[in-house]
């Protein structure tokens, strides 16, 4: 633990809350001696005491934006957050003048990925290259939905922690929970629930701190992971289809990824234990108003299931949506930047993409829909199908399609940052800007409540405090992802 920090008695005589800002196990330790040499030309600002001037807030709670305010940041917490007339900057502090700019929190994601698709079936390891990126987009804690090589993410997770690694705080997920029948090779069959306990103690015992349920799962398995998950302290999710949502609610799961995009539970003819195929032509014919879709929104709500959105994701396969960005794209090895570019270029036109151009509205409305009934919606971005969503720019794109997808920008950042950190436990120390909490925070130039877009212009990410050139990761990166 740091040493116990306490602002400086002038904010107190100013009227301005203090807290005694103990540290705790979520903090983010000082930068070790190789990662500062390697890393300097990235920190912009690594002082004790920072105070962001005149600057707009919005903090992440839902609550309305805030103007004028000065934000006071000592050993790596906020101090204080006030108005600019009332809080005095303390003496030595570093002042930033934030005219013209937002404070926002650290986005918390829940569905993020340490791999890349190469194509083929192909999953590569990008350890190097995403958490830094990841950073750089404003992503300060991420939870991996699912993994590849938990090995390395457990160790890059580690590595974080002790300073050797620049990057978001890591709950890292296990490896996939998936029945038979899925032709990837670096993912383990299950053969059945015993399998499914023995591998999700292993893998708790190696460190993951979370787990995630596939595609071909069996209500017997999935039972099972779910009991001895639950065992050990953690939560599970899921990307299902051989199982439905209902199914998988009434046996506890807490978590479904994806929205309501991957449901199998309106499919005619659906089997037990058995993922169908072309599922999105049960979607696209969905009435999302009928009984049954309002009967299990209720039933997930009752059941405290938590629902993450990942619109990135599901935007690549939808004709008519943007291309992904120039700066994403300038980030991806030739090859990768060739392969994703012809694959949305068909996309425009192939017949079994055409299904999402429903699909896609659908799945917002949906979201929203499950939301007013008080559901609990996070979200995350999930780096995979055929490429274009990249760390650096993927979580803000979420907040764009968040709004689009009807929630006001207070809503859609309450989603993105304090709604995953409640879930992943980690609210009390991150999620919104608050006294007390870690100063995770990430900094836009304009304001995104008037204008969404806005986000995409974020100069400075804080994590701890310690301010890193946004530009200057992702620059530094690009024509490097595939390669590590």
């Amino acid at each position: 633990m740091r040493p116990l920090s306490i602002l400086c008695l002038a904010l107190a005589l100013a009227g301005v809350s203090i807290s005694a800002l103990a540290q705790d196990d979520d903090d983010a330790p000082p930068l070790s001696t190789q990662t500062q040499s390697d890393d300097a030309k990235f920190i912009a600002y690594n002082e004790p005491t920072l105070a962001f001037t005149h600057a707009e807030i919005v903090d992440g709670t839902g609550a309305a934006p805030l103007f004028d305010q000065t934000l006071v940041v000592t050993n790596g917490r906020i101090a204080a957050i006030g108005p600019s007339a009332s809080v005095i900057v303390p003496s030595g502090a570093t002042a930033i003048d934030a005219h013209g700019q937002t404070l926002l929190p650290g986005f918390v994601m829940a569905h993020e990925h340490l791999f890349y698709a190469m194509g083929h079936g192909n999953y590569a390891s990008m350890l190097y290259s995403f958490p830094r990126l990841y950073l750089a987009g404003g992503t300060t804690t991420a939870r991996t939905g699912g993994s590849m090589s938990p090995y390395g993410d457990i160790n890059l997770k580690l590595a974080i922690d002790r300073g050797d690694a620049i990057g978001p705080d890591l709950d890292v997920t296990g490896p996939y929970l998936n029945g038979a029948g899925l032709p990837i090779l670096k993912m383990h069959a299950l053969t059945g629930p015993d399998d499914a306990t023995k591998t999700v103690n292993y893998w708790a015992d190696e460190g993951a701190t979370s787990f995630k349920a596939y595609t071909n799962i069996t209500r017997a398995e999935l039972k099972a992971a779910i009991d001895t998950v639950h065992a050990r302290g953690f939560k599970i999710t899921g990307h299902l289809c051989s199982v439905t949502y209902r199914e998988a609610a009434e046996l506890g799961i807490d978590n479904l990824e994806h929205g309501f995009a991957v449901m199998t539970d309106f499919y005619p003819g659906k089997q037990p234990d058995v993922c169908p195929p072309h599922s999105q032509t049960a979607l696209a014919d969905l009435d999302i108003h009928s009984a049954g879709m309002k009967s299990l929104i209720a039933l997930l709500v009752k059941r405290h299931v938590a629902l993450t959105s990942t619109l990135t994701v599901f935007e690549t396969f939808t004709p008519g949506r943007p291309e992904a960005p120039e700066g994403a794209r300038a980030l991806l090895i030739p090859e990768l930047r060739k392969y994703y570019e012809d694959n949305w270029t068909d996309t425009q036109t192939r017949d079994n993409n055409k299904p999402y151009a429903v699909i896609f509205p659908k799945m917002m409305k949906l979201e929203r829909m499950f939301v007013a009934a008080g559901g609990t919606l996070i979200s995350g971005t999930d780096p995979t199908g055929y490429g274009g969503v990249v760390p650096g720019y993927s979580a803000k794109r979420e907040v764009e399609l968040l709004v689009e997808a009807g929630f006001s920008f207070r809503q859609a950042l309450e989603i993105a940052t304090l709604n995953g950190a409640r879930f992943l436990g980690r609210d009390k120390n991150v999620g919104s800007l608050e006294i007390g909490k870690r100063a995770d925070i990430a900094i836009v130039t304009g304001d995104p409540v008037r204008d969404p877009t806005a986000v995409e212009h974020m100069p400075l990410v804080f994590k701890a405090g310690i301010g890193y050139r946004a530009d200057a990761i992702i620059e530094s990166l690009n024509g490097q992802v595939g390669l590590y």
